[in-house]
């Protein structure tokens, strides 16, 4: 796994839990971007690059659609529980 080499961004607070819960069930990057994808999500590489970074917002489909990927709690990945 590469480190990162940039410092977090602001953008979404949503990134690092889901970071978090995706290195947790052992995941690649690219295979949660295979499971947005297949769930009707469109989204691109660096797009998720830069979600997971904090640097982009999440739109409502990502968020729904990566609680329920990564099996988490959408009041988890907001940080609240």
């Amino acid at each position: 796994m590469s480190t990162r080499k940039l410092a977090p961004g602001n953008r979404n607070i949503v990134g690092a839990r889901a970071t978090e819960a995706r290195s947790s069930a052992d995941m690649l990057q690219k295979d949660l971007l295979t499971h947005l994808q297949v769930s009707g999500v469109e989204i691109s590489h660096p797009a998720l690059s830069l979600l997971d970074g904090q640097k982009r917002p999440v739109s409502d489909i990502e968020f729904k659609a990566l609680a329920k990927i990564l099996n988490v709690d959408v009041r988890w990945l907001l940080g609240q529980i």
